[in-house]
């Protein structure tokens, strides 16, 4: 039987990946897609999902829009990082796909209440909308068979300041309500936190690009490389592989001129992977909230690693993985999806 994923994404070039590599799984069924404001507004975000099911000539899939702002702050997006449209150097056209009538708050309620204990949530970005389906129904800790989110740090520098994650720098109320409703889930249904501390040992470098497009028969097989002008687009015969080559050099450089390498973190398509096999994670239980008051330190997630505060365990922070694992995965369902959606001449 094939896993049901209710996608929550801020897309985003890794979110984007994330939605690629589900896409490419057999195992797993996209029952929902919600669209959250984040790395760029929320519409920006419902038009690249769209846009992203065209490429992939994926069947239809609902595709809700969010909020337009975090539950109590303004929006903050980061183009910087993303691209103006959210890929990076790709460029999507208008998709003839229609937004879904209900809201992504609305989606998410009515997709767990049809389906209890069957989906797993996959949240990617801020968990605005979420914690909006919360207020509606408080039993989805419940109704979830899991949720696994990216976002936070805990052992580990924030990357948006020196202790926050960006997911949750975004919204950090959405975060703490989202906790604070999970303390209530039972043991097995505790979300997955990838934060962090493991996302960013999972590093995408341009080997990893020529072997897809190697896995993918696309030719030429082009050699992204640090010396190249920056900008340069694909010129990769099969339409995926072009998508994620000009979407990730865009990456590269961002990373690159941070001080990071010439890399990319796979943030997003990790905690996709995790939320279809959890099997290559590492995991401890810990007690998470999410600092509101600091004047520093807003928006930090803190785990009580020790149980100093009292508290069972809300969350299973992932504390470790093989980067390895992940990567030939990513590879081979990526590539031989991109393959067969769009066979060599």
């Amino acid at each position: 039987m094939r896993q049901k994923i209710m996608m929550d994404v801020d897309t985003g070039i890794d979110d984007a990946l994330a939605l690629l590599y589900l896409l490419a799984s057999p195992e797993a069924e996209i029952v929902g897609i919600a669209a959250t404001a984040g790395n760029v507004p929320a519409p920006r975000v419902a038009a690249n999902n769209l846009a992203l099911l065209d490429l992939c000539r994926a069947p239809q899939i609902e595709v809700a829009l969010g909020s337009a702002t975090p539950l109590a702050i303004a929006l903050r997006t980061t183009e910087d990082t993303h691209g103006p449209q959210g890929v990076g150097y790709a460029e999507f056209p208008l998709s003839p796909r229609a937004l879904s009538t209900r809201s992504a708050a609305e989606l998410w309620v009515d997709l767990v209440r049809a389906h209890p204990g069957e989906i797993v949530g996959l949240c990617t970005g801020p968990l605005t909308n979420l914690a909006l389906a919360l207020r509606i129904e408080p039993e989805l800790p419940r109704l979830l068979g899991r949720l696994v989110v990216m976002g936070g740090a805990f052992n580990h520098p924030g990357n948006t300041t020196p202790t926050n994650e960006w997911n949750v720098h975004v919204d950090p109320e959405a975060w703490k309500e989202v906790f604070d409703a999970f303390a209530a889930a039972p043991p097995q249904r505790r979300p997955l936190v990838c934060g962090l501390d493991v996302t960013e040992t999972v590093e995408m470098h341009p080997v990893h690009l020529t072997r897809l497009a190697e896995r993918a028969d696309s030719l030429p097989v082009q050699e992204v490389s640090e010396v190249d002008t920056p900008g340069t687009r694909s010129k990769a015969s099969n339409p995926i592989v072009r998508f994620v080559t000009d979407a990730v050099r865009f990456y590269f450089e961002f990373h690159r001129a941070h001080d990071q390498g010439y890399l990319a973190h796979m943030h997003d398509p990790f905690a996709a992977a995790v939320a279809l096999d959890p099997s290559p994670a590492r995991i401890r239980a810990a007690a998470v909230d999410v600092e509101l008051g600091g004047a520093i330190t807003r928006g930090t997630t803190v785990a009580d690693w020790a149980g100093m505060w009292g508290r069972e365990p809300n969350a299973d922070i992932v504390i470790g993985t093989d980067p390895r694992i992940f990567f030939e995965r990513m590879i081979a369902r990526v590539g031989d999806f991109a393959r067969a959606v769009y066979p060599p001449a």
